[in-house]
């Protein structure tokens, strides 16, 4: 489909301080970005520990961990164009909540607020023929004075389980002595023993494990075949040291070999990230994985484990292999992962997707994006197919939340003009879709806001506390569970809010920490425009 693609866009009616946009953004940063592991200054959880009460201010051992900041409020009229990639991970929130079920707060660096926002299903429409449908809504913020927030959700068009593409799965199985409790490699079996159970005839599985050094485990075998697939996954243990450079080499090689022209052909990586054998840093192993994605071998990871936990790792590795980084904490988001999403988690139905919202600097003075810190674009990039940017699987979707300051102006224009650039999961030149978002979006009330809206934004409250910004330290806990507790019925009681709201009363009993910003900046006199500067 060359030139510019057909665009579905609906408009939701909705309150004027909130802007909430489905998609990636890079914006300047309020703090330098930052590789870290979990101080060990205070009492140590040990590693995989049942749950049990903690002492607040607990810290689990050896997690490696990059802080990315916070992005900054940024005026319109510097910067009026916020561009970004289309991010679907949703390794953080699963992350956080292993932390918090331990009865420890995560690490501020552990806390990513788009991974937490689209760990959520927000029920948006999927496009009946196009490559995406967005859906907006814009309303005032429940903490921010002066601000609205405007929601964007982008949800890419679904595929039905039978249209599904053929597939081989190479999974490549972290066997080493790190691996060695049943929420590791013990729960990796009885995630890849859901996961099989999905798959048939038109699938493949081959299996790769590695300690010290990696060895074939089962070569390309149908599907179908489950007896045998069982009984490889259910003969894994734990073995040596940890050489991912040679699993995943062993893994490609094989993907290659059996490689399925027109299909999916994938590599999975389940291990804890920890890597202490052969090469063991990120930036050595991406230029294999980003050259193998581009021959159509993708890769996704799935971290496993708390405690020497490599989140840096895993992710990277994922960005570069043009695939998803998620965490498996329980049982129950394997099955999510792999029951209920599989197809999404298979196909990818786009590629390379940029987003970019221009804002018209006439009736925006400020925005902020909530998150996608580490998706950031610069603006020249937006129309660079070169740039390496996310992929959406069939019937994902995005979301992203920003806040923005209105200048008061009637102004008959946009208040800003929504674009996206997509390749084909086969790549080619990208296309572009623009459409205006027109003022008829925003609404002065906060109560017009659809149930959806207001989970998002509670989620997004939740993230931003936890990893401390300046922004929510007027947002309480107890504020969040209040906006919780006002969700409409089939939306307050599904299990995962249900969940959501335990989570942020745990962070509630937990959270001791004391407000940073105080002493140069007291809460009473809070300025809502411009972050105070801390030395």
């Amino acid at each position: 489909m060359p030139g510019r693609a057909s665009f579905s866009f609906r408009f939701l009616a909705v309150s004027s301080s909130l802007l909430v946009v489905s998609c990636a953004l890079r914006a300047p940063r309020e703090e330098a970005a930052r590789v870290t592991r979990a101080p060990q200054t205070l009492p140590v959880l040990e590693a995989d520990e049942e749950p049990t009460p903690r002492t607040p201010g607990t810290r689990v051992p050896a997690m490696v961990l990059k802080d990315w900041g916070v992005n900054p409020t940024v005026e319109t009229a510097a910067e009026p164009l916020s561009t970004f990639a289309a991010d679907v991970d949703t390794a953080s929130y699963a992350l956080a909540r292993a932390y918090l079920t331990r009865g420890v707060l995560p690490d501020e660096a552990a806390v990513r607020v788009e991974e937490f926002v689209n760990a959520f299903d927000y029920g948006y429409r999927p496009p009946k023929d196009d490559a995406f449908a967005v859906q907006v809504e814009a309303f005032p913020s429940p903490n921010r004075k002066g601000y609205h927030v405007l929601h964007v959700g982008v949800k890419a068009r679904e595929v039905a389980k039978a249209d599904r593409k053929p597939s081989h799965l190479v999974f490549t199985i972290d066997v080493s002595g790190s691996m060695a409790q049943q929420n590791r490699l013990g729960l990796v079996k009885q995630a890849l023993g859901l996961l099989v159970n999905e798959l048939d005839e038109r699938d493949r599985v081959s299996i790769v494990v590695y300690g010290t050094s990696a060895r074939v485990v089962l070569p390309p075998t149908a599907a179908t075949q489950r007896e045998r697939l069982l009984e490889a996954i259910d003969r894994l243990s734990p073995e040596g040291s940890t050489n991912v450079e040679a699993g995943l080499s062993l893994a490609y090689d094989l993907a290659m070999k059996g490689f399925v022209p027109g299909g999916i052909n994938r590599v999975i990586l389940c291990s804890d990230g920890v890597a202490n054998n052969g090469v063991t840093e990120a930036g050595a192993l991406w230029q294999t994985v980003k050259g193998r994605a581009s021959e159509g071998v993708t890769l996704s990871t799935v971290g496993f484990g708390l405690g020497n936990y490599n989140d840096v790792l895993m992710e990277r590795l994922a960005d570069q292999g043009d695939g998803q980084a998620v965490y498996v904490d329980t049982l129950d988001e394997a099955r999510r992962v792999f029951v209920e999403q599989l197809t999404g988690t298979l196909q990818v139905v786009a590629k390379d997707v940029k987003l970019q919202l221009e804002f018209n600097p006439r009736v925006v003075e400020r925005y902020r994006l909530l998150g996608f810190e580490n998706r950031a674009l610069a603006a020249r990039d937006f129309a660079n197919d070169r740039v390496d940017a996310g992929e959406l699987g069939a019937g994902h979707a995005v979301t992203a939340i920003y806040e923005v300051k209105l200048s008061g102006k009637a102004d008959d224009a946009a208040f800003a003009v929504f674009r996206a650039r997509f390749k084909a999961p086969q790549g080619g030149a990208s296309q572009l879709v623009e459409k205006p978002l027109p003022m008829a979006v925003i609404r002065a009330d906060a109560k017009a806001a659809t149930g959806p809206a207001r989970l998002s934004l509670v989620v997004a409250g939740f993230a931003e506390k936890l990893r401390g910004s300046y922004w929510a330290r007027n947002r309480t806990w107890d504020s969040l569970l209040a906006e919780l507790s006002t969700l409409p019925p089939g939306l307050s009681d599904r299990a995962d809010v249900i969940e959501l709201a335990s989570l942020i009363r745990t962070a509630k009993s937990l959270d001791r920490r004391p407000d940073r910003f105080e002493a140069k900046a007291p809460l009473a006199t809070m300025d809502f425009d411009r972050l105070p500067v801390i030395e």
